[in-house]
């Protein structure tokens, strides 16, 4: 930890060490959390999406997001939004799992708005239409007040 009391890493940006839960919510510092993430996280695409889905299944969203982030934050410019888009989706679970269903539905429709574009032709067997008509219908729904199916999404096309 820095002097200012935040922990940071070797270059010196904002990290935080604190463990943390199956949804990603900051423990105390000597609590036993669940698994990271890796911070260098390097996976090609196909892999990473494996990955994500993976996390996914096994009630991970929040990790899953850090995986899709990796990849966003390091792939070429014209798959940006769809990165970030699918990452949005992750955290949008996340925040629905945590008992967030405004900020749920917020992240979805973010997330849902930057993977659209790529329905028509997505890369890696990314399943486009599919993720954007389970994040509005999921959104649509905590919207309404109706009860939510938080089944994880299929994140490539079978």
């Amino acid at each position: 930890m820095s002097g200012l009391g935040r922990d940071r890493d070797a270059a010196g940006r904002p990290h935080s060490a604190r463990p943390r839960d199956a949804l990603g919510r900051p423990m105390p510092r000597n609590a036993e959390g669940a698994f990271r993430v890796p911070d260098d996280l390097d996976l090609p695409p196909a892999q990473a999406l494996a990955e994500a889905q993976r996390l996914f299944d096994e009630g991970y969203p929040f990790h899953a997001h850090e995986v899709l982030e990796a990849v966003w934050k390091s792939c070429p410019q014209a798959e940006r939004d769809l990165w970030q888009g699918l990452a949005q989706l992750a955290v949008g679970l996340t925040h629905v799992l945590r008992g967030n269903r405004l900020g749920g539905a917020r992240l979805l429709r973010r997330g849902s708005a930057r993977v659209r574009p790529y329905a028509g032709d997505p890369p890696y067997g990314v399943d486009a239409a599919g993720l954007v008509a389970w994040a509005d219908n999921l959104a649509d729904r905590l919207d309404a007040g109706l009860n939510v199916d938080t089944a994880p999404p299929r994140l490539t096309r079978a």
